[in-house]
């Protein structure tokens, strides 16, 4: 088997975003013919748009002399829900080995968006020139698979008396794992850092998806080649040896009992009749674990809670007076309804009944004019729910002209509303509800000290606080509360077990679309989710033992 690189070895493990892995295989049919004396030789180019430019992600292999090629190279993409993601397919005839595009021929392209192909699972288009007609009959297939395998490997390795390959000192070497690819070459998918000066290394541990190792089939043969950092310009480095194991054989090792292989160097075997090894690498443990990811809990019929708390205390100024945060334009809108669409359109798709509470405080209200700090705006305390994003707005533009606006603002009310439900979940044996309370406010909080402590009492639970302030206010006090920088704590001085409070100011946004601050909002919402069930070791429904 010959050696070809991917383009990208495996990355470390263990951060997650709202993002998930799919594989795109394309397929070709009836490309245009641009050779003389043969058929055309395409590989297909995939691109993504990003600031308004296209990007090249990958390129598949070439398919010599086809003109309905089915490429082998898959294109491996990060699926992220809280954004639009285009992307654009473009098959060229391979013309000579340069990696400029303009130097081979233009076979057509095809573009939409990754939720489209996701959502079809599997799709077959018309391919276009640049000038918006059809590339003659040709076609292209793109099918869409979530890389679902969410077992990750662990791997312990050292070296024992590697072959010296300096001739003025020790080895430096470095491990390549390599599986075998469609194509039937051995393609490269971890490399370990490089141990200097030894030839008894001890590598750090390191952990890969089990996907990308052996494609899940701990059965499957994987080569492993050692090899000495060469410092020199040409780029190239010392082949140390070589062994094939597979995962299954190295989950034989133990703590107290490692699994010992030789590394042999075949030139040297054919030469040396007294040949032994080129050394031993010794797997001193491997683990395989699962690591469920934020989507691994949403498929796994995990429900997002999402409660809406909004400011309506007298700082926002006369809902009927345009210098009011709350007054809505003659476009139908305000800062508080922007916040409410831009977070409640993602989150809503998964809340099954999409049925919301939405709850006010620091006004007073009819028909007594008491101030409440946890009002259904729907004025139905025994149902505060609206139904859809759409729900909210109505009942939040109904209730404008019913109450007064009033004060102090205070937090801790409407956290400890949502707390309360929050703790009841507490008792799932899965992962099956996460409580979400967007508060949007104009300003100073009045309860710092309740809400502090409302805050650390709540990082226990399966509930995460968005707040997102509107108008030009000093909100130092919300970035106190956003534990990204310090550690928050109650006033009696415990700390919080986590960080749950993402703040957003809203001026920061009001000239950027939309969707940027849908993706600020719930930047940090997939890791708090998956970080509560792993720490409370709770799995998705239905999920798996490893």
């Amino acid at each position: 088997m010959a050696y070809t690189a991917s383009p990208t070895a495996a990355g470390p493990i263990g951060t997650q975003y709202c993002v998930c892995k799919v594989e795109l295989s394309v397929c070709g049919q009836n490309l245009l013919d641009r050779d003389v004396t043969s058929k055309s030789d395409p590989f297909c180019v995939l691109f993504m748009e990003v600031n308004g430019k296209w990007v090249e992600l990958d390129r598949t292999e070439t398919a010599v002399n086809n003109l309905n090629p089915a490429f082998s190279k898959k294109f491996i993409v990060d699926y992220h829900f809280e954004e639009v993601q285009k992307l654009k397919f473009a098959l060229f005839d391979q013309d000579k080995s340069s990696m400029q595009l303009y130097e081979h021929d233009f076979l057509g392209e095809f573009s939409c968006t990754l939720g489209m192909i996701v959502s079809s699972k599997k799709i077959t288009r018309t391919l276009l020139l640049g000038n918006g007609k059809p590339a003659g009959k040709g076609m292209i297939t793109i099918a869409a698979q979530e890389l679902s395998d969410n077992r990750v490997i662990t791997l312990s390795m050292a070296g024992r008396k590697l072959d010296k390959k300096d001739l003025f000192g020790k080895s430096d070497p470095f491990l390549e794992f390599y599986k075998p690819g469609d194509d039937g070459k051995w393609m490269l998918v971890h490399r370990t850092e490089v141990i200097k000066y030894t030839l008894d290394p001890v590598w750090k541990p390191f952990t890969v998806p089990l996907v990308s190792l052996c494609d899940g089939d701990v059965e499957k043969l994987i080569k492993v080649i050692v090899m000495c950092y060469d410092y020199d310009s040409d780029g190239g480095h010392d082949f140390i040896g070589e062994f094939q194991t597979s995962v299954a054989r190295m989950c034989e090792a133990q703590d107290a009992f490692p699994l010992e292989l030789e590394c042999i160097n075949p030139k040297k075997q054919k030469k040396k009749k007294n040949y032994k090894n080129s050394g031993i690498i010794i797997v001193k443990s491997c683990k395989i674990t699962r690591d469920f990811s934020f989507l691994d809990y949403i498929l796994g019929g995990c429900q997002l809670m999402f409660t809406v708390g909004i400011d309506f205390t007298a700082s926002n100024g006369n809902p009927r007076d345009p210098s009011s945060l709350h007054y809505i334009n003659p476009m139908g809108t305000n800062e508080y309804l922007s916040a409410i669409w831009a977070v409640g359109q993602i989150i809503q798709d998964y809340d099954s009944d999409k049925m919301f509470p939405a709850l006010g405080f620091g006004a007073q209200l009819p028909p007594d004019w008491k101030v409440s700090h946890e009002f259904a705006i729907n004025f139905n305390p025994t149902n505060p729910f609206c139904s859809g994003v759409e729900g909210i707005v109505q009942a939040y533009s109904a209730c404008l002209p019913h109450i007064r606006f009033y004060g102090p603002t205070n937090f801790s009310p409407i956290v400890n509303h949502v707390a309360r439900f929050a703790a009841q979940a507490t008792q799932q044996e899965f992962a099956t509800q996460y409580f979400i309370l967007l508060i949007i406010t104009d300003g100073v909080i009045s309860d710092m000290d309740e809400t502090r402590h409302a805050v650390v009492q709540a990082s226990k639970l399966p509930m995460s606080i968005i707040i997102v302030g509107v108008g030009n206010a000093d909100f130092a006090a919300m970035e106190f509360l956003d534990g990204d920088n310090r550690v928050l704590r109650s006033y009696t001085g415990e700390e919080a077990a986590r960080d749950i409070v993402q703040f957003v100011p809203f001026r920061d946004f009001r000239n950027a679309p939309k969707e940027t601050l849908a993706k600020a909002v719930l930047a940090e919402l997939p890791q708090q989710v998956v970080q509560y069930f792993k720490h409370q070791n709770l799995p998705p429904i239905n999920s798996e033992p490893a």
